[in-house]
């Protein structure tokens, strides 16, 4: 009785001193708990100092040293930079910051001629986000469903067609082995494949990708040129390499994964018309007076969501990591499973970075497995 009884205080506090404890208690909870893992992982980077047998033919002693090394100083920095910005975002709650920070931002704007007077009155913007909650779910709940799939899908599309090649180029890959594998692979699986791209991703960065797009039976495959190894559209004295499998490295993200975080927007939109007219959760972050509606936007989404931001985005990387393993169990159905590790491998090149991840670190922080992980799931398979 001890114990709960030296809690009773803490419950007899006013609504805006609980919330304010609740929300420093949880930001140093996920500090520590994030310091924890990153510490667990500079382990592995220490005592890992062989490269790992999988490994051995793309990368050299040298190399992976080199990697190393590096990711620890960037351990090292991390760790301080994470630390800093802790205790300064604590700084700012504990003295106050955000409501002095938006008075003087109040002064300026009325130094520069921007006063009361020239605010124009506007709806209750809680009361239009509710009403448009009620709206959404409205027409999910009268079979809508499928009307705002397809126009989200239109959406896509017309972004991919018209959008992006304003600041990429695509080329459609030309004719030859490569093509006629994919086409070859498409029409075994019944992919009602319509368009293969190279896009010139290799500009920004040499990170390898690709991703498909489109509606019912117009889906278009990308590839960037990074993969194609020993051969580009943008040089085709080189011959092409046989063979090379398209891979979705996370921007063809599964549908269920979309449908997820449309409805969590919602969810979050619906919430925040709640929320927004709490006058404690002003008062708990210094604003006794006034509700801005920004403030509003920064405390709810920031401070009173992280919880469930944290939940929410640990389980989409659980379901992401779930649907690369199960695109590669398809990839061993289709007897394909020598084909994908020699292929994982090869993408590895393009994107090093240290290849060996502490389990409990991996799971909290990649979307996607890593490789080792990868490669002796499909181990067995490629032995058969």
């Amino acid at each position: 009785m001890g114990m709960w009884a030296s809690l009773d205080p803490m419950w007899e506090m006013p609504a805006e001193k609980r919330i304010f404890g609740a929300v420093l208690l949880f930001s140093w909870t996920v500090y520590l708990w994030e310091t924890f893992l990153a510490q667990r992982q500079r382990r592995i980077y220490k005592t890992t100092t062989h490269v790992p047998l999988e490994l051995g033919q793309i990368m050299d002693s040298e190399t992976f040293e080199k990697s190393r090394l590096y990711q620890l100083d960037k351990s090292t920095f991390s760790f301080w930079s994470g630390l800093y910005s802790e205790i300064e975002g604590t700084l700012i709650l504990l003295f106050g910051g955000i409501p002095y920070l938006w008075r003087l931002s109040g002064r300026f704007c009325g130094y520069a001629g921007f006063g009361p007077e020239y605010e124009t009155p506007a709806p209750d913007p809680s009361y239009v986000v509710l009403q448009f909650t009620y709206i959404v779910s409205a027409l999910l709940q009268k079979g809508f469903k499928v009307l705002l799939t397809f126009t989200f899908q239109v959406l896509v599309t017309i972004y991919a067609d018209y959008i992006a090649p304003l600041f990429d180029k695509f080329t459609p890959l030309p004719e030859g082995t490569l093509k006629q594998e994919i086409e070859i692979m498409a029409k075994n699986i019944d992919f009602p494949l319509t368009k293969v791209y190279v896009v010139e991703g290799s500009k920004r960065s040499s990170h390898s990708n690709a991703y498909f797009y489109g509606f019912f039976k117009n889906k278009r495959i990308v590839l960037f040129d990074t993969l194609l190894e020993e051969y580009s559209v943008l040089n085709k004295d080189i011959q092409e390499e046989p063979g090379m499998e398209p891979r979705n490295d996370g921007e063809g993200d599964s549908e269920e994964i979309k449908a997820k975080v449309k409805m969590n927007s919602f969810l979050c939109f619906f919430l925040f018309a709640v929320l927004i007219g709490r006058k404690e959760l002003f008062a708990a972050f210094g604003f006794y007076d006034s509700q801005p509606t920004l403030i509003g936007l920064l405390i709810i989404f920031q401070f009173i969501f992280s919880p469930y931001n944290e939940v929410l985005s640990f389980c989409l990387t659980v379901l992401s990591r779930r649907f690369e393993f199960q695109a590669d169990a398809f990839a061993k159905k289709l007897g394909k499973a020598k084909d994908l590790y020699s292929a994982l491998i090869k993408l590895n090149k393009d994107n090093l970075g240290f290849p060996v991840s502490d389990w409990l670190f991996s799971m909290w922080h990649y979307s996607h497995p890593p490789l080792l992980e990868r490669l002796q799931a499909l181990k067995t398979s490629k032995q058969e």
